[in-house]
């Protein structure tokens, strides 16, 4: 297995993994990105494919975002300064850039989301945002500014102006500068703006994040599938409990039914293993893999395998 340079693996899971940023230099020496922006361009044409295009206007200081596919004609319209192409799961799709997980085996692998691709030209970037999920971010071709600010809490307000999720306000706490084999890792909600200097491509691995309402969700999904037969009584009643009000018992006997289930642990092992090694695009044939082994069984692609 390939492994990170200037990297120690315990030091980052104890001081740095969904606690704070760290800047690795060097990381991977004399890196050659495994995608081209011609490459990048031709992935934004699928239909089958996520791809967004990001771009700034410095006289208003907005941004506007755009959805793919797009029109090969569209790329020839583009200034030469201050445009963003994203895609979504290359890893998918090139191979060489899925070997990269590689580098990241000291976090489960049915933990990767997946691995998007940026290309920025110089003044280009997706402006000052933050997001909810670990990110590693492999600076590929040319040369990014990052600006970092500190931790957010859930009342950070956003701007309105944009349908781009970002920070109405942003206060620069760092700035680096991220060459060709260097990484950024970014644990959830530190804001962020990353700047090209350059042309440049950007690999930004990133980590399943669900939120709890998406995972209660699918695991009601899953107990419907099993035909749940637990139903809800009552707590012991008495009379004055027979009025419009919802007597604190009431809550309290759901309590119970929830916390039962919250013990079923073969139950919530089984599930969640197929959750989080579910496909990305589950309509999609395209081979995506992520293993997960737990103590009842081994996982891929959302199903169990012996």
């Amino acid at each position: 297995m390939p492994a990170l340079n200037h990297f120690d693996v315990n030091e980052f899971l104890t001081a740095y993994w969904q606690k704070a940023p760290q800047m690795i230099s060097q990381a991977i020496a004399d890196f050659t990105s495994p995608v081209s922006p011609d490459e990048l361009a031709g992935l934004a044409l699928e239909t089958d494919i996520e791809s967004r295009l990001v771009s700034f206007d410095r006289e208003s200081h907005t941004w506007s975002l755009e959805h793919g596919p797009f029109d090969v004609s569209r790329f020839g319209r583009l200034p030469e300064q201050d445009w963003t192409l994203l895609v979504q799961a290359v890893d998918l799709w090139i191979p060489s850039v899925g070997a990269l997980r590689d580098y990241f085996d000291f976090i489960p692998p049915w933990r990767i989301d997946d691995i998007m691709v940026s290309f920025a030209a110089p003044g280009g970037g997706v402006g000052p945002h933050f997001d909810h999920y670990d990110v590693f971010l492999l600076q590929a071709q040319g040369q990014r500014e990052w600006q970092l600010g500190k931790p957010l809490g859930s009342d950070a307000r956003s701007r309105t102006d944009t349908d781009l999720n970002l920070l109405a306000e942003f206060e620069t706490k760092e700035t680096l500068i991220a060459g060709p084999g260097d990484i950024l890792y970014l644990p959830p909600r530190v804001p962020h703006w990353g700047t090209a200097i350059d042309d440049c491509l950007t690999l930004s691995v990133g980590f399943r994040s669900p939120t709890r309402a998406e995972m209660l969700g699918d695991l009601a999904t899953e107990l419907l599938a099993r035909d749940d037969s637990v139903h809800y009584l009552d707590p012991p009643m008495v009379p004055a409990m027979a009025d419009e009000h919802i007597d604190p018992k009431f809550i309290g006997q759901v309590q119970v039914m929830l916390n039962q289930l919250a013990s079923e642990t073969d139950l919530l092992t089984d599930w969640f293993a197929r959750y989080m090694t579910g496909p990305k695009y589950p309509d999609l044939d395209i081979g995506e893999v992520r293993r997960a082994n737990t103590t009842t069984g081994r996982y891929q692609n959302g199903e169990r395998i012996e």
